[in-house]
């Protein structure tokens, strides 16, 4: 009798179960992405191979600087997007405050492709919670109508008084700062506020000569000739040279900032499955050329490099040589620190 009662208990706990297994299951695979990153950051032609390919639907949305996107997120406690792409220090900025998950490496059979140079950067050294998917330099590029190349030399050359009101900074405030600690001779990390100052003191000795800061339109200001020298990303810098033959871009001697945008996966992610299956699409090489090819940024895949045609592994802004990075650095976390660089970064735009 006692059986017989607990039978239908039994199977009531059995039918619950199974109900609320579907469902599970069901959310877990729903076919979406939603994709966090920055503008005219990944191929069309790519986006839509992962969509047929897997049936996941993605979901692209966009930010203009890491700070935004930080802010997003922290807003939400991390949820509401399965990929971000973070710059090297705010890797490290959100893994400490929780905001990111930890990758499962073991659904990334493509990882083997990454160059191990790129890999283990102090912002997230064991790579549990980034996977690198573009890097490249903040570099100088020059007119060479209105610049003699081999004059240049330095980031110190950008205080030459004919360059005044003709100079293009970006508005970005570390690879800006980091660019004048590297004219002096400090680490484009440092912690030490006296050093900090110093790249303050010489900004703000330059800002008479700076036409704009700018992070959005400097392929267009270098392509119009609105400014003759300059800042620029390298993969921007190789667009403006194809559009305009006369730019050049250049390492200077101090070496200079360099960054590494990865992909990560927020701690609140709700399709972790959908974000490692893109994860490792990305790591393919023919989907890391096709990024290159676009893009023209310096690839941490290998084997996607292999891939590329001569003129781009021959093009030092694409694929610079260990010669032209120099004493370069990867733009990492200065903690507490960083409200040193935004005080004095105030000082010089208010200035």
């Amino acid at each position: 009798m006692k059986r017989l009662c607990m039978a239908p208990v039994l199977l009531l706990v059995m039918l619950l179960t199974l109900a609320i297994a579907p469902l599970s299951a069901s959310a877990a695979e729903e076919k979406v992405l939603n994709l966090f990153c920055w503008s005219e950051y990944f191929p069309q032609a790519a986006l839509d191979m992962f969509e047929e390919e897997t049936g996941i639907k993605v979901v692209y949305t966009t930010y203009e600087t890491n700070e935004a996107m930080f802010a997003k997120l922290k807003m939400l406690d991390g949820k509401g997007y399965d990929i971000v792409v973070p710059s090297t220090y705010f890797v490290s900025l959100m893994r400490e405050q929780g905001l990111l998950s930890k990758i499962d490496r073991s659904k990334l059979s493509n990882f083997g492709n990454l160059d191990p140079k790129v890999l283990g950067g102090p912002f997230d050294p064991t790579n549990d919670y980034s996977i690198p998917y573009m890097w490249g330099s903040a570099g100088m590029m020059i007119n060479t109508k209105h610049v003699d190349p081999a004059s240049i030399t330095s980031w110190n050359d950008l205080m030459r008084p004919e360059f005044k009101g003709k100079v293009l900074l970006s508005s970005d405030l570390r690879d800006t700062m980091g660019i004048a600690l590297k004219a002096l001779g400090y680490s484009v990390n440092t912690r030490n506020e006296a050093e900090i100052k110093a790249a303050y003191e010489f900004l703000k000795a330059l800002k008479p000569s700076v036409l704009v800061f700018n992070v959005e339109s400097t392929k267009q200001a270098f392509i119009g000739e609105e400014v003759v020298i300059g800042m620029s990303w390298n993969g921007d810098a190789v667009i403006a040279m194809q559009e305009n033959p006369d730019l050049k871009f250049v390492y200077p001697k101090e070496g200079l900032p360099l960054w590494l945008d990865s992909l990560s996966i927020p701690v609140g992610a709700e399709h972790k499955e959908n974000a490692h299956a893109f994860i490792n699409f990305t790591l393919r090489p023919d989907i890391a050329k096709m990024i290159v090819e676009e893009f023209l940024y310096s690839t941490p895949n290998t084997a996607a490099w292999n891939l590329l045609p001569d003129e781009l592994k021959n093009n030092n802004a694409v694929s610079p040589t260990d010669k032209d990075l120099g004493t370069s650095e990867f733009t990492n976390s200065v903690g507490d620190a960083k409200a040193i660089y935004e005080k004095y970064w105030e000082m010089l735009k208010t200035n």
